[in-house]
């Protein structure tokens, strides 16, 4: 009943991905789960090093032969100069301060090597490959494609999604405003691109002839059988499998999400220069008032990063960046992956069943 091109294309048992959350959520373990519960599991990869990457992939590949994703950033140039970054780096000061670390600290590489990261794809021949913040050149895709491995987009906008299918890709994650972390948008301003869901799903399903994803805000069987209906070949759903047992989130991370309502998150660009939902910390309400340029991603994301390591550490989770969608009351505590799989599904069939009997 749940079956649809996409599914029979990725060689998955339900229209249900598990989304790619770069950081540490995203855990080999969380990533088998879903998989092995029928669904697709991805590994959100944009922060890790090459090695990295490789070895959590021989580990996902330990844990599961089902197909999973592996999910990467596409690298943009920041262009700022030194001397705005010198100062967010000393206005930084005063939270390094209260946390107790060491104050402008060196500047270390912004970003890992997207061309690297790609090879290792290659290398381990992946299932599927997916990518935010852009598009990745014609020959990348090709060479993932050459090989048979299935390639995602992420547009926040139909005319994102028009340029994902003429760059070739199979399939694009159509990413609601609801949805939690990053927004992947790339051809216009962000505030220009907070298209809900419900809205963005059906006008781009209408407008591709490739399969779109619904992400945003979709946190239970009912937001895939709406999503089905809108016309969308599967699901996304991150927020949801952010409380899971396997995942990776911090327990103070988790404990805000079960704890927290739908009006808890904003779009900041406070901790990595570029837009992304959390629930809202005294970092973000803080940083309002700052009067200089936040720098672009990923120069912000360098920046920030030892103070977010050191709240981590503190168990403090008004320094640390709080990820998550706007669905937060359907959030549930500590459940398995592969449960949130098979209540989805079971629920989604069960909605379906009454709007074809007409309930």
């Amino acid at each position: 009943m749940l079956e649809t091109k996409l599914t029979r294309k990725l060689k998955v048992q339900y229209p249900l991905i598990q989304a790619p959350m770069a950081g540490g959520p995203t855990t080999p373990e969380l990533v088998a789960a879903v998989s092995n519960a029928g669904g697709m599991g991805s590994l959100g990869a944009g922060y890790l090093s090459p090695d990295q990457i490789r070895i959590a992939i021989k580990e996902i590949r330990r844990l599961t032969d089902r197909p999973f994703g592996v999910n990467l950033f596409v690298f943009e140039e920041p262009n700022l100069s030194n001397d705005a970054i010198e100062g967010m780096n000393d206005y930084l000061n005063k939270y390094r301060a209260e946390l107790g670390i060491a104050s402008s600290p060196p500047i270390p590489q912004f970003a890992e090597s997207f061309e690297e990261q790609v090879n290792v794809l290659l290398e381990e021949n992946i299932p599927v490959f997916s990518f935010t913040f852009g598009i990745p050149s014609t020959g990348v895709i090709q060479a993932f494609k050459r090989q048979g491995t299935i390639v995602i987009g992420t547009a926040t906008t139909v005319e994102e999604g028009i340029r994902l299918e003429e760059a070739g890709v199979d399939a694009v994650v159509a990413q609601g405003s609801e949805a939690g972390g990053h927004r992947g948008t790339f051809a216009t301003n962000a505030a220009d691109a907070l298209i809900g869901t419900m809205a963005l799903v059906p006008q781009m399903v209408d407008t591709l002839s490739i399969p779109v994803i619904a992400s945003g805000g979709i946190m239970d069987g009912r937001g895939l059988a709406a999503s089905l209906v809108l016309g969308a070949s599967a699901v996304q759903m991150g927020t949801a499998f952010l409380t899971s047992a396997e995942s990776g989130a911090h327990a103070a991370h988790k404990q805000k999400i079960v704890t927290s309502t739908e009006d808890a998150t904003e779009v900041t660009f406070a901790y990595s220069g570029k837009a992304a939902r959390g629930i809202r910390t005294e970092f973000m309400d803080d940083m309002r008032f700052y009067e200089g340029t936040i720098p672009d991603y990923p120069i912000q994301n360098v920046l920030t990063r030892d103070i977010r390591q050191a709240a981590t550490r503190a168990s403090n989770p008004e320094f640390m960046s709080l990820w998550a969608g706007q669905g937060l009351r359907l959030a549930k505590e500590q459940q398995a992956a592969a449960e949130i799989v098979k209540q989805t599904v079971e629920q989604a069939r069960i909605v379906i069943g009454d709007l074809g009997r007409g309930v």
